[in-house]
């Protein structure tokens, strides 16, 4: 199987909204959501070779399986949560969701682009509390 990065930024482009009713992201029907196709497009670019293009229909074909893959992760990260009685989906519930689903062999990296976000965060807030005089 062939490794796949994940870069950082895609943490803040996905998130999982709580409490989510089947079929429904941040309170938009399933027909309304949809990801940013600028950042979408940047993603798909760099993960392929530069001489390598791709069609329009088939990025919008890309964006609509992510969108479809985040409901099926945030729907199942949902119920983890639930199971646990918890009102808020944690980066546990969403790797749990991952091994659930049948992803497992992606939870390290993903634990490891979740750990590289963390860290990226963290420097961006500490700057900004530096840059303000603190």
């Amino acid at each position: 199987m062939a490794a796949i990065t994940f870069p950082a930024y895609l943490f803040t482009v996905f998130s999982f909204p709580v409490k989510m009713e089947p079929m429904d992201i941040v309170g938009r029907t399933k027909e309304d959501a949809s990801l940013p196709k600028a950042t979408m497009t940047k993603i798909i670019k760099e993960m392929l070779p530069p001489d390598v293009r791709v069609a329009r229909d088939a990025q919008d074909l890309l964006i609509e399986c992510c969108v479809e893959f985040i409901n099926l992760v945030s729907s199942e990260s949902n119920e983890v949560c639930n199971r646990e009685e918890r009102k808020t989906i944690a980066p546990e519930h969403v790797l749990k969701a991952l091994q659930d689903l049948g992803f497992g062999d992606y939870i390290e990296e993903v634990f490891a682009a979740y750990e590289q976000h963390k860290l990226e965060t963290m420097d961006t807030v500490r700057s900004g509390k530096w840059s303000n005089g603190a």
